[in-house]
């Protein structure tokens, strides 16, 4: 069985983003490189192309894992040169797109570096809000000192509960 099997276009889930740009094909034709329509995903880990939107294989899908992202007008000579942005990774294809504007071309960039700085990062979202609270916690903690000569002497009226039941049973009416 293969590690990524190939899903259809609506099943790739997590999706964050997704569109039609134009792809530099790898092997360059007899004029230069040619650029091919394909509907391209981006799920939390991986770039899926297609040939169209209801497409049920992809033609090419890659790990985001190591890529980075950067606008890159000298892709093209034409108007379209402010469209265009690229995915590089040491040792790996360098993959090359034209989005249908500039600010497209900018979006894609923008989500493709978030997605990659969440990859990178050590921490989950949700165990930053729990820290967050934990130091919180922890200041209160540390402030204690003041107020433990003030429970003190509070506690000093209570009498001793350790190992007996804390609830009071009330008489019946």
């Amino acid at each position: 069985l293969e590690e990524n099997p190939p899903k259809p276009v609506l099943d790739t889930g997590n999706i964050l983003k997704q569109g039609y740009l134009e792809k530099r094909s790898r092997d360059h034709g007899f004029f230069g490189s040619e650029w091919h329509k394909r509907w391209c995903v981006l799920n939390r880990n991986t770039f899926y192309y297609y040939a169209n939107e209801k497409s049920k294989q992809p033609k090419g899908t890659f790990s985001m894992e190591h890529y980075s992202a950067r606008l890159a007008s000298h892709l093209r000579k034409d108007s379209r040169k402010k469209c265009c942005f690229e995915l590089t990774c040491p040792g790996k294809r360098t993959y090359e797109f034209t989005a249908p504007s500039p600010a497209e071309a900018e979006d894609w960039v923008d989500q493709i570096q978030f997605l990659l700085k969440d990859l990178s990062s050590l921490t989950i979202p949700c165990e930053e809000e729990e820290e967050e609270e934990e130091e919180l916690y922890n200041d209160v903690d540390s402030s204690d000192s003041m107020n433990t000569s003030h429970n003190t002497t509070l506690n000093q009226d209570e009498p001793n509960v350790q190992g007996e039941d804390i609830y009071e049973v009330l008489p019946g009416k």
